[in-house]
């Protein structure tokens, strides 16, 4: 695995960074799983690729993702891109399968931090919810039952781009707002780890994909 760093970005900038990687990867057959972890600034909508467009606030940017599921809300989160060669991931034509695979990255991070996670459970998808973190999957990264973690994936060529959202934080009046619905069954870090500020969660990963 080979760690790219990380980097504060608008929107647009985020996505095209992520479809470079992606083409360039492409282009040049890599057999490397490339990983990145990013901000967003300002803060920022996208939408899944084939997600319908729906109304938000003049102020939010609004970015369409090369990946699937529904809108998010990217605000005070630690974004990941990992960009692989399918056969590089055991079973990985299997769509949950790679999710998987690739999820337990950040799994065995929080373990070493003392903080068990697990797979969500699968549930019927509601098409009434268009905030993605409202939608559980088998696939999906829980902590006691809530969601701490959602990922979505693209496939190209061969590879594979998964996005994923670490919700550090979360204004749960300002997304019930933007999605007109109620916000639960969710978690974050500050509510994990209350005394591990966003930096220290940041330096602690980069050591960690660093290694």
């Amino acid at each position: 695995m080979k760690y790219l760093g990380y980097s504060i970005n608008s929107g647009f900038e985020n996505m095209k960074i992520d479809s470079d990687i992606l083409e360039n990867s492409i282009k040049n057959n890599s057999n490397d799983i490339l990983i990145r972890l990013y901000g967003w600034k300002p803060m920022c909508v996208s939408l899944g690729r084939n997600q319908k467009e729906f109304s938000m606030p003049t102020d939010i940017n609004v970015v369409r993702r090369l990946t699937g599921g529904r809108a998010l809300l990217h605000d005070n989160e630690i974004t990941y891109c990992i960009v692989t060669p399918i056969d590089l991931i055991p079973n990985g034509e299997s769509v949950v399968e790679s999710y998987k695979y690739l999820s337990r990255i950040f799994i065995d991070f929080f373990k070493d931090l003392g903080i068990n996670l697990d797979f969500g459970e699968n549930k019927k998808i509601s098409t009434n919810f268009d905030y993605c973190m409202l939608i559980s999957t088998g696939a999906d990264v829980c902590y006691k039952g809530k969601k701490l973690i959602g990922s979505a994936q693209c496939r190209k060529n061969g590879y594979i781009l998964q996005h994923g959202s670490i919700l550090y934080d979360y204004n749960k009046e300002l997304l019930e707002n933007l999605f007109n619905e109620k916000i639960e069954g969710i978690t974050c870090i500050k509510e994990i780890l209350p005394n591990l500020t966003k930096k220290e969660m940041i330096s602690l990963l980069e050591k960690y994909l660093s290694l």
